[in-house]
């Protein structure tokens, strides 16, 4: 009975969140989706979109010219802080015709992100069940970005030597983007405090100071 029921559970849990989503994104008025629910539901469950922050850093670090970053917050909170790079589509907006070009291509990686992942995995829901592809979603958004780059912790002497390069190499990179210093874990539920206008897609960026506020 067991074997049976944990699988039932974990499909009804996955598909009362794929719901919420579904329920949180901006509604569709102009363009057919192209994938069903259950077959969002099968790609949800594979977890393929999500990218580790230390595959982004390593692109970012080798200045990979396919990869392209889009924060999905507000206005407001991309002006106070954000990635290196990256250009700003609100979750709001993201239905735009002016950006059909940039998210529905088949050259550059896309990488949504937000504070953590529920606004960047909204982002994504709907450009997949619209059948986009090349979108993913960093994995744990800024905050999990500050704590593994920016401020990663130094693993003890009986951690394997694999856990020893990894924190070199995020070490190496934290300082490339300014890490280093304490930094606020701000709430993916802030994402949705207003819906401000699109900010222009080239924008040179500051130098990130540490911290995802």
């Amino acid at each position: 009975m067991i074997t049976t029921i944990k699988p039932r559970i974990l499909l009804v849990t996955i598909a009362l969140i794929l719901g919420m989503i579904i329920a949180a994104v901006p509604e569709n008025t102009t363009k057919p989706f192209m994938l069903t629910a259950n077959e969002l539901l099968d790609e949800i469950k594979t977890r393929t979109q999500f990218l580790h922050p230390d595959i982004v850093a390593d692109m970012m670090v080798n200045k990979d010219p396919l990869l392209r970053l889009i924060d999905v917050r507000s206005r407001d909170d991309y002006e106070k802080y954000s990635l290196p790079g990256a250009i700003n589509i609100p979750v709001d907006n993201i239905l735009d015709d002016e950006f059909t070009e940039m998210i529905n291509q088949g050259t550059f990686m896309n990488v949504f992100f937000s504070n953590g992942s529920t606004l960047a995995n909204e982002a994504w829901l709907i450009t997949r069940q619209l059948g986009y592809n090349n979108n993913f979603v960093l994995e744990g958004g800024l905050n999990y970005w500050t704590e593994t780059i920016l401020n990663p912790e130094k693993p003890g002497s009986a951690h394997p030597d694999d856990e020893f390069a990894k924190y070199d190499f995020r070490k190496a990179a934290g300082r490339v983007f300014g890490g280093g210093g304490p930094a606020e874990i701000i709430s993916d539920t802030t994402d949705k405090a207003s819906k401000p206008m699109i900010i222009p897609t080239t924008r040179k960026k500051k130098t990130v100071q540490g911290g995802c506020s």
